[in-house]
């Protein structure tokens, strides 16, 4: 006959396998953090690309023909502004001054090679996880 598992035993095994549970949580935060951080770095050193002025042309030629007037053009988590978005978010003229990494240097290329085109660039925040501001879009307007 098959011995009776006793119920010491099966605590062991309940908090064995929260233990692991936990661990196997602690690491999936621990990769994400990481990912999150290296994603961060990629942005922040990010420059434009060489083919920037072809594909720009190709997708407003293409938003064009569709009967757009505007071409999002950047999306990036709002903490990534020095501001974590707070001056995009509420409208400030100076929201240009809050950018920084790959943001910062795609309205410096706006500002001195489509701006002299009469092209517009605006920034909204796009999503607000937990009421916060989440993402920020760059849009181009013509």
């Amino acid at each position: 006959m098959a011995e009776l598992i006793r119920p010491l035993d099966l605590k062991t095994m309940a908090s064995d396998a929260e233990a692991e549970r936990i661990d196997t949580e602690r690491k999936l935060l621990e990769r994400k953090k990481k990912q999150e951080l290296e994603l961060r770095e990629v942005f922040m050193s990010r420059t434009i690309h060489p083919e920037a002025v072809d594909r720009i042309n190709s997708a407003a030629m293409i938003a064009a023909k569709q009967g757009l007037s505007e071409l999002q053009v950047l999306t990036f988590p709002a903490k990534y502004c020095n501001d974590r978005g707070r001056r995009i978010n509420n409208g400030a003229s100076d929201w240009p001054c809050s950018l920084e990494g790959f943001a910062k240097v795609a309205f410096e290329f706006y500002d001195k090679e489509l701006r002299p085109l009469g092209y517009k660039l605006s920034a909204e925040i796009i999503s607000f996880p937990d009421g916060m501001p989440g993402d920020v879009a760059l849009k181009l307007r013509w």
